[in-house]
C-alpha cells in the first residue's frame, strides 16, 4: 500500500486564509492562526456594520432635511406630515439630495407642504 501525503490540502486551505488577511497590520497578514482569528472577528465587525451604515445614512439625511426645512420655516416633523397628506411619496434619502442639490425643487416640496397642512 502506498504512502497518502496530505501536506497540499492544508496548505491550500492556510494560504487561503492569509490571502484573505492581506493588509492586516503585525502577525494578523502572516501566520495563520492570527490571521484566521483576525478574519473571524473582521466577519463579525461587517455584519454588524452593515446595519450601522445604513442607520447612520438615514440619520445624516434626516438631518439635512431639517436643515433645509428650518431655512424655510417649517419643523421636519410638519414637513413629512405635510408631505404624506398631500400623498407625495418620497423617500428620505431623495429629499435630502434635493435639499442639498437642488433647493428650488425642495422649496416647492416645502410649499406643498405647507398647502396640505393648511386643509
Amino acid at each position: 500500500m502506498s504512502r497518502i501525503k496530505r501536506g497540499i490540502r492544508a496548505h491550500k486551505r492556510r494560504k487561503k486564509i492569509i490571502k484573505q488577511a492581506k493588509g492586516f497590520i503585525h502577525g494578523r497578514s502572516k501566520k495563520y492562526r492570527a490571521a484566521k482569528e483576525a478574519l473571524i472577528h473582521a466577519g463579525q465587525y461587517t455584519y454588524r456594520d452593515r446595519k450601522t451604515r445604513k442607520r447612520e445614512f438615514k440619520k445624516l439625511w434626516n438631518i439635512r432635511i431639517n436643515a433645509a426645512c428650518r431655512k424655510q420655516g417649517i419643523s421636519y416633523s410638519r414637513f413629512i406630515n405635510g408631505l404624506k397628506k398631500a400623498k407625495v411619496s418620497i423617500n428620505r434619502k431623495i429629499l435630502a439630495e434635493l435639499a442639498v442639490n437642488n433647493p428650488e425643487c425642495f422649496e416647492k416640496l416645502i410649499n406643498t407642504a405647507k398647502e396640505s397642512l393648511k386643509k
